[in-house]
């Protein structure tokens, strides 16, 4: 974090494998998400903070920038090595990354 902000990476700078934090809600993770990221709503992170790695980056992601960058702050003050998906799955989705839902629909971000 420098000055107050937390460390972003644009979406096309987000490896492939890496552990991708996705903090939406429930709905919104349904309807379409980054494949292979990890599902753990916001207000869930703080009892459920134990279940991610610590031992490699995180990389966090929203559906705009701003729960992700909360949820980097916190991880970050906690101990982690977090980093903020900068746009967040709209940005993901913009760039004509791969996504993946749960239903036959086509994967979208709400």
């Amino acid at each position: 974090m420098v000055g107050g902000r937390v460390a972003e990476v644009l979406v096309n700078e987000v490896p492939e494998g890496v552990y991708l934090l996705d903090v939406r809600e429930d709905d919104e993770w349904r309807a379409g998400r980054a494949p292979g990221a990890v599902h753990i709503p916001l207000g869930d992170l703080g009892e459920r903070a134990g279940e991610v790695p610590k031992d490699q980056k995180v990389y966090v992601v929203c559906r705009a920038g701003g729960r992700s960058a909360q949820a980097t702050m916190a991880l970050n003050q906690a101990g982690w090595d977090a980093v903020n998906v900068a746009g967040g799955m709209q940005a993901w989705e913009q760039a004509g990354r791969d996504m993946e839902t749960d239903s036959d629909s086509e994967p979208r971000v709400i």
